[in-house]
């Protein structure tokens, strides 16, 4: 458990510590990888004592598996445990970092090694304490951000007060800068509306709205769909490649928040090149956790080069040193160096 500088707070609640499991692989050859496990307001059916209750039981399953065969593991155990997706993500990672460190392959380098800099934005959570929200935007411009995505709550008075006073306070300091917004599913197709007519009418330049209504709200998603002026990217609407098939079929978005931690390994990947086909955006995004579940991401972002938008901000939130072999943490900037 970790304090975090700020309370990070969304339309789903706030938190005001990290709380995560760290989950090690061994293979009798020596070779180790490590995933994490975080929890979530969004998947809270997996606790700390859940979380680890699981691994218990997927221990016994794996002991003298060959490690090589990581994706039929996950694969297996996801049919097993169906509700413990995150869990089963953290011990994907792993699993699967165990697998190429046997064959002494960089992680950078597995995914194709497209780019070494990747520059994330940074979360602005839903902070009604004006003081304490302006003390947060303070602390990200001193470290160079340029993207901000602000946490909204579903209440429209609240969030026509928060986006006026965020876009006045950053147009101030007097640097180009782009805003996002994530709705974490406060919203209804109509005060949606609602909200975008505020938006056009005070001129607010608005990058993406993320997850406006609720995740299984579908035709509500194909209505704002067609209607909003803002690209829409959804997050808690897409776990699986199924997920993202359906958002494809029925036009609910224009783009995927992928997340390792929710989809793992494989199905970010099978995710991934659905988005592709379908000329669909893409942003990286994480949970609150540390850099071994968000190194993850970022070897993934940059080796891929697949993204149109990183959101890969969490290592901010987070005291003390934060640090990761084969990264590099220069403000908004990962850079990945090595092989």
């Amino acid at each position: 458990m970790r304090p975090l500088r700020t309370t990070f707070a969304t339309a789903l609640g706030g938190k005001g510590t990290l709380r995560s499991v760290l989950v090690a692989v061994t293979t009798d050859g020596g070779a180790a990888g490590v995933g994490e496990v975080p929890t979530s307001a969004a998947f809270k059916d997996e606790s700390i004592g859940a979380i680890a209750l699981v691994l218990r039981k997927a221990r016994v399953r794996l002991r003298g598996a060959d490690v090589d065969d990581w994706p039929s593991l996950a694969a297996d155990l996801r049919a097993e445990f169906p509700g413990a997706r995150m869990t089963l993500s953290g011990l994907e990672a792993a699993l699967f970092r165990a697998a190429i460190g046997q064959r002494g392959t960089a992680e950078h380098l597995y995914w194709g090694g497209r780019t070494r800099t990747i520059e994330t934005d940074i979360t602005l959570p839903f902070l009604p304490d004006t003081a304490a929200l302006s003390g947060w935007i303070d602390y990200a411009t001193r470290k160079g951000f340029t993207a901000y995505k602000l946490k909204i709550s579903g209440d429209l008075e609240a969030d026509r007060r928060i986006v006026s006073f965020v876009y006045g306070l950053l147009g101030q300091k007097g640097r180009p800068f782009r805003l996002r917004l994530d709705g974490n599913q406060g919203y209804g197709r109509e005060s949606f509306l609602a909200f975008m007519d505020f938006i056009g009418k005070g001129r607010y330049e608005i990058e993406l709205f993320e997850q406006p209504l609720r995740k299984d709200d579908f035709d509500g998603l194909a209505y704002i769909k067609e209607r909003s002026p803002v690209p829409i990217i959804l997050d808690e609407s897409v776990v699986s490649a199924r997920d993202a098939r359906r958002a494809a079929d029925h036009g609910l978005c224009h783009g995927i928040n992928v997340k390792l931690a929710k989809s793992g390994i494989g199905g970010s990947m099978e995710i991934l090149e659905l988005a592709g086909r379908e000329g669909m955006k893409l942003m990286a995004g994480c949970m609150i956790e540390t850099m071994v579940g968000l190194s993850g991401a970022i070897f993934l972002a940059a080796g891929t080069g697949a993204f149109d938008y990183v959101d890969l901000d969490a290592v901010h939130f987070l005291y003390g040193k934060n640090s990761y072999p084969g990264i590099r943490i220069e403000g908004p900037s990962f850079i990945v160096y090595g092989p």
